[in-house]
């Protein structure tokens, strides 16, 4: 061979690893590898970069994943950073980011809701999801949304606080439903002063801070005193209160003595899967659990699992003062420092060994053992109905991403487009996507022409965002709920679109459209059904009701919002206390719209300039 010739054969594994050690010293910092169309192979860190990288560059002794990474690797890129923080900051940061082959991968990452109790004179008692911006005290977080409802639920009945807006308690004229069935004292209306309310409000964050023991006790002989003077009513209604609170103990199960405040983590492998349990423990309460699977490969260490979970994990949420591991890290000082600047506190990391700290690890444990065993099942499961759906509609391979779409509306209002995902581990809830109709040219409940817009447009964002179809957004397999008219629609926007080789199959019910009767359309071919026992039908039915359940969802929540809209609200300048001036003088918002110019200077609290604001709003539209 030539010296050209072997100059011109692109260089791969540790032959090219061996040459950047020349260049490197021993700071900390991140590398990555990369294969020969640059795309990220693995994220890492390293307290010395020639060290760890030095370690890829021998040719022998790794893991098969490992490897075949050193395989893939056609070059290589470092970030020094000036700690070893910093270097397990930014290296969970780029996992996130760029998703590489052979990094663990946690891919379910949403935040979970808290209590909040607002800043206002009388505080509202609501769920809050996200980033803590607004004014007031925030109590969880809890696992799900189910776990924070069911506690405000019980709160609501226990002391009384209003969970209504800002906006709604500054213009009722009258007390609520909520107040007649004792679950509101009404503070909107008077019927409890700003003291005995802003008491009611310490009662609940001392119970959300688990301080029940004392507020039960308070209760309970309040109740004795009321029942002592033959107050029986009152003393009914604060039996009622108690048994909320009891209520909320026992539903929450596990309420540890010696633990206030940990977040329990355990994590379970198998058969190169693995589940990850984390239960919230918070004011020496259950707030509820969690499970997580992260993507690793056959052999990674539960090491290497566990400390790659808890810097995705943390990236965006705040840990536990303890946090309870059923296994070790490797550098556990160094994610204790990450996670302890970030909080502006110290966390505690630790594997407990005996006693209840330990008890409650091997809870959790047995949790993800138990919800790794059923997916696994489930997962085989969806595997056979994936290979028999391939069969059914004459693929070349299962699907791995199969995309449902389905629209919602009545006689054209408020029309909604929707989209579920499915694959071989079930519905992947946080990909569906919903879509606003815009068309304006589109005749009301024209099924055909809302079903064009959605492919359009998601068809325009897909070769958008993945041109190449190496990031696996674009669907194996489309489903369209309708019959030979859909079917129509979408091959004309897909030939449209230049797609061809995506795969779609139009879902329609029989003459009697009655579920077992399908029919099922392809583009130039006659329709075709499946037995009626057939696995394959009942897996098709589940995805298409689930879009369908998607859909009524989205286009329900789209016509509450356009029912309670108010157009006062979007009219700068008038206020709460201007809108109610408004409604009582009119008797409606339409009324307001309706008014001239002299009749809305009349109304108190609404000076010239405002009044003709308000008059421009409603009558220079359009």
């Amino acid at each position: 061979m030539t010296q050209d010739e072997d100059q011109s054969t692109p260089r791969r594994g540790h032959e090219v690893i061996q040459a950047y050690l020349r260049t490197l010293d021993s700071s900390p910092g991140v590398y990555r590898m990369l294969d020969d169309q640059s795309r990220v192979l693995y994220v890492g860190k390293a307290r010395n970069l020639r060290a760890r990288v030095s370690n890829y560059a021998r040719p022998s002794g790794h893991s098969r994943r490992i490897a075949r990474m050193i395989e893939d690797t056609a070059s290589m890129m470092f970030l020094t950073t000036r700690t070893e923080t910093e270097a397990l900051l930014l290296e969970q940061n780029l996992i996130k980011q760029l998703k590489p082959k052979f990094n663990v991968l946690l891919r379910d990452d949403k935040s979970f809701p808290n209590i909040m109790v607002t800043g206002h004179a009388f505080p509202q008692i609501r769920k809050h999801r996200g980033a803590k911006t607004d004014k007031g005290s925030y109590y969880g977080p809890f696992a799900s949304a189910g776990a924070v409802n069911r506690v405000l639920n019980q709160l609501q009945k226990a002391f009384l606080l209003r969970n209504c807006s800002d906006s709604m308690f500054d213009s009722r004229t009258r007390p609520c439903l909520l107040h007649q069935i004792k679950r509101c004292s009404a503070p909107c209306v008077g019927r409890i002063s700003e003291a005995e309310y802003a008491a009611s409000v310490r009662d609940a964050q001392d119970f959300l801070m688990g301080k029940s023991t004392r507020i039960q006790g308070e209760l309970a002989a309040q109740m004795q005193d009321a029942s002592d003077a033959m107050e029986f009513e009152r003393a009914a209604a604060l039996r009622d209160r108690i048994r909320a609170l009891t209520q909320v103990q026992t539903a929450q199960g596990i309420n540890p003595r010696g633990v206030a405040e940990a977040d329990v983590i355990a994590l379970h492998l198998e058969k190169g899967q693995a589940c990850v349990q984390v239960f919230f423990i918070r004011a020496h309460q259950n707030w509820g659990n969690q499970d997580f699977y992260p993507r690793v490969g056959e052999d990674v260490s539960e090491a290497e699992v566990m400390e790659a979970f808890l810097g995705q994990f943390y990236d965006q949420k705040e840990p536990a003062r303890l946090l309870l591991l059923s296994h070790g890290i490797e550098n556990d000082d160094l994610m204790a420092d990450a996670l302890s600047s970030k909080l502006g506190r110290r966390v505690e990391i630790a594997v407990p060994q005996r006693g209840e700290k330990s008890e409650l690890v091997d809870g959790a444990l047995r949790n993800a053992r138990e919800s790794l065993a059923r997916r696994m099942a489930e997962t085989a499961t969806q595997g056979k109905l994936l290979r028999g759906l391939a069969e059914a509609f004459g693929l070349d391979a299962p699907p791995a991403r199969i995309e449902v779409y389905d629209n919602s509306h009545i006689q054209g209002a408020h029309a909604v487009g929707a989209m579920i995902v499915a694959g071989p581990e079930g519905f992947l809830k946080t990909q569906y996507r919903k879509f606003n109709i815009r068309g304006d040219a589109l005749t009301p409940g024209d099924d055909f022409g809302m079903m064009k817009e959605v492919l359009a447009r998601r068809l325009a964002r897909l070769l958008k965002e993945d041109p190449d179809r190496d990031k696996g957004l674009w669907p194996d397999l489309m489903l369209i709920d309708g019959g030979a008219g859909q079917v129509s629609a979408v091959a004309e926007i897909m030939a449209d679109h230049g797609v061809e080789d995506v795969p779609f199959v139009g879902v329609a019910k029989g003459i009697d459209r009655d579920a077992g009767k399908e029919e099922f359309h392809r583009p130039g071919e006659r329709p075709f059904a499946l037995r009626h026992n057939d696995p394959v039908l009942y897996f098709v039915q589940r995805l298409r009701d689930e879009a369908h359940r998607f859909a009524i969802g989205t286009h329900r929540a789209k016509r509450a919002k356009a029912v309670s809209a108010n157009p006062l609200d979007d009219i700068a300048g008038v206020g709460a206390a201007r809108k109610r001036a408004l409604l009582a003088h009119f008797g409606s918002a339409k009324a307001v719209s309706r008014a001239n110019l002299a009749d809305l200077k009349a109304v108190e609290g609404v000076s010239e300039g405002l009044a003709e604001k308000i008059y421009a709003f409603f009558h220079e539209k359009g």
